[in-house]
């Protein structure tokens, strides 16, 4: 899952993005308002974690501006301890969670997998499940029964968008903004290498569920449990 973390505290906002990375996610960081909303109404992201306090924009106003244009993605505001004005304004304003300042990594990181929870992407441990297919976020692991495949960072990445969209149909250029982001120089011949990588590891361990490809629109995922099969 890739973050967009807006935060002007540099110290901080690069404490947490090293905590998110080893936790396999993928992170962005903007330091102040004017690029956070840029990089948020991008529509890239899986969560953004926002920072009320920012030179050039406040993070109010981003949040208003990122619902304005119809982004749902889940938002956790960053308030500073005591200010309970500015948390109810976000809550509000669209926020879906905040946390306090100073704050401890366990309890950002149960709130995003809370998060998770909410939008039924996630069983209880922290498994992310589809069809006969699991993959443990932690372990980078892929399982279909007793068979297991360790998958590197962006075959996981991959695979849980595919499963995020839950027999959606997912586009090349999609793919390429959620793994690398919007101004990263992956080109469709790095996609194609990486659903071929995938399709081998999941024919390796059996497994019923398997990567179509849509000619000219995209990838999706399915299982054999699928109306669409």
């Amino acid at each position: 899952m890739r973050i967009l973390i807006v935060e002007d505290e540099k110290h901080l906002a690069e404490a947490v993005a090293q905590v998110l990375k080893k936790n396999n996610y993928t992170v962005d960081l903007a330091h102040d308002g004017e690029y956070g909303l840029d990089c948020a109404i991008s529509a890239i992201y899986d969560f953004i974690i926002l920072d009320i306090m920012l030179p050039k924009i406040d993070g109010i106003t981003i949040l208003k501006e990122i619902r304005k244009h119809g982004i749902s993605v889940p938002v956790v505001l960053l308030t500073a301890k005591g200010e309970t004005e500015d948390t109810v304004n976000g809550l509000d304003s669209g926020a879906d969670d905040y946390i306090a300042k100073p704050f401890k990594s366990e309890e950002l990181l149960a709130r995003l997998r809370a998060l998770n929870r909410r939008k039924g992407e996630l069983i209880q441990d922290g498994t992310l499940t589809y069809g006969d297919i699991n993959i443990y976020p932690n372990s980078l692991e892929l399982f279909c029964g007793n068979k297991s495949y360790k998958l590197t960072l962006k075959e996981f990445q991959l695979l849980e968008l595919l499963i995020n969209m839950r027999g959606m149909v997912v586009s090349k250029n999609t793919i390429i903004e959620k793994l690398w982001g919007y101004d990263g120089e992956a080109e469709d011949n790095n996609v194609e290498v990486y659903i071929s990588f995938l399709r081998k590891k999941l024919s390796h361990i059996k497994s019923e569920t398997s990567i179509h490809t849509m000619r000219g629109v995209g990838y999706v995922l399915r299982s054999q449990g699928d109306k669409h099969v």
